[in-house]
């Protein structure tokens, strides 16, 4: 049977307990954590955060859709006009690629500008589409790409992109 990812709408501050009991109960999850400086009056400390607040995605099968409900501080799925909106792999993808960046295939020198249309044509994110954001270096360059409600910037191998228009 076929697996859909899903975003489900956690109580606040509970992401990661609610992880945790996903995992307890073999439901695959993806909770998108990234790193930051948090300070308080007497010290700095790095702290991994959640980057979409309450958020948690979940790959299931349809039979496991109510498990994923029952679970302790979950509130409910990410619906449009009462059905749970199903979420790309390739926006998967595309946070799992921003949180954890690849080095870049070496490719010759092409023009790029910013403001132009890409599409990604290799590899996991392959049919993604984006805006150029700035050109860095020989290799790489930042796209600006819509995912779940935020703009993510991802550094690409300009090899993986084709300018569309």
């Amino acid at each position: 049977m076929d697996k859909t990812w899903f975003v489900v709408y956690v109580k606040s501050r509970s992401e990661k307990k609610v992880a945790d009991e996903l995992h307890t109960l073999a439901i695959e999850h993806y909770l998108p954590l990234q790193k930051v400086l948090k300070q308080w009056s007497d010290r700095k400390k790095w702290v991994e955060e959640p980057l979409f607040r309450s958020y948690i995605f979940v790959h299931i099968q349809q039979s496991e859709y109510y498990d994923v409900l029952n679970t302790n501080g979950a509130v409910k799925y990410i619906s449009f006009e009462g059905k749970a909106v199903p979420v790309p792999e390739q926006q998967i993808d595309a946070i799992k690629y921003y949180l954890g960046e690849k080095d870049p295939e070496i490719l010759e020198d092409l023009h790029w500008e910013k403001g132009q249309k890409v599409e990604v044509i290799a590899g996991s994110l392959t049919g993604l589409k984006g805006e150029l954001v700035e050109v860095k270096g020989k290799n790489k360059v930042s796209v600006e790409i819509e995912a779940v409600a935020k703009t993510i910037f991802l550094r690409i191998p300009k090899n993986k992109l084709r300018v569309i228009i």
